[in-house]
């Protein structure tokens, strides 16, 4: 048992290790920035302070993806709220080192208190609010007016609201969001999303009548001048659909 809690540690210190920070490499903080001006322009075109990110398949680097685009936006000096909506299976608290006491899910099932549940400057201007206790019943509570009311007081209350949801292969929880948002991010990894993979997230966003405002490639390899010189790095290079 001690080495299986073991494992696990190590697994999210790895993952927190890359979430940028003061001594991030200079690519990968351009990167993101790249991606947070293309998605400012794309939230402004939908009228919409509110956006989430996602990915077809668990295990792409949507979360550290998610962290790393919300403490950019943050850089900004805007007021920015980043919510963990994947009730399943919440990872931000891992990430960002928090404690997941109370959060969406208690605050939907009013077991918690919003203003008590958020954590506050995380770093300055980005301030967090984990998924809480997993219910057994996600959707539902997704779905609910309760949840509808604490999106409502997110976006009023601050610049711009991200969410971190669930892979769209996996759930459907997603799609249950997309009256509250201006569009999806699409986090890809390279060599591990395939083209199908896209092409499938592309017509479960088409069919709830949604957007898929850009893409989030991770993981990409350095390959040649050309591309050091037009932004792309091993974290994430944001382009319009």
């Amino acid at each position: 048992m001690k080495l299986i809690q073991r494992k696990k540690k190590d697994v999210n210190t790895d993952k927190a290790k890359n979430v940028i920070g003061n001594d991030s490499k200079f690519a990968i903080v351009e990167g993101y920035k790249i991606a947070r001006t293309n998605l400012v322009f794309s939230l402004t075109a939908m009228e919409s302070n509110c956006v989430a990110v996602t990915s077809w398949s668990k295990g792409e680097g949507k979360s550290t993806a998610t962290v790393n685009l919300a403490i950019s936006f943050a850089k900004m000096g805007k007021r920015i709220l980043l919510i963990d909506t994947d009730l399943r299976r919440p990872n931000l608290h891992n990430l960002l080192k928090l404690r997941n006491e109370s959060g969406v899910s208690d605050i939907i099932a009013q077991f918690g208190d919003f203003e008590e549940a958020v954590h506050r400057d995380v770093i300055p201007c980005l301030d967090v609010l984990t998924s809480g206790a997993i219910p057994p019943n996600p959707s539902e509570l997704l779905a609910s007016p309760y949840f509808a009311e604490l999106v409502k007081k997110a976006k009023a209350e601050y610049d711009y609201v991200i969410m971190d949801t669930p892979p769209l292969g996996v759930v459907a929880d997603t799609l249950l969001l997309k009256e509250f948002v201006g569009g999806y991010v699409l986090v890809v990894r390279e060599k591990v999303t395939t083209h199908g993979d896209i092409e499938r997230a592309l017509q479960s966003v088409r069919l709830a009548d949604s957007k898929v405002l850009g893409f989030l490639k991770v993981g990409c390899e350095m390959r040649g001048k050309g591309y050091k010189k037009l932004g792309y790095n091993g974290y994430g290079y944001y382009y319009k659909y």
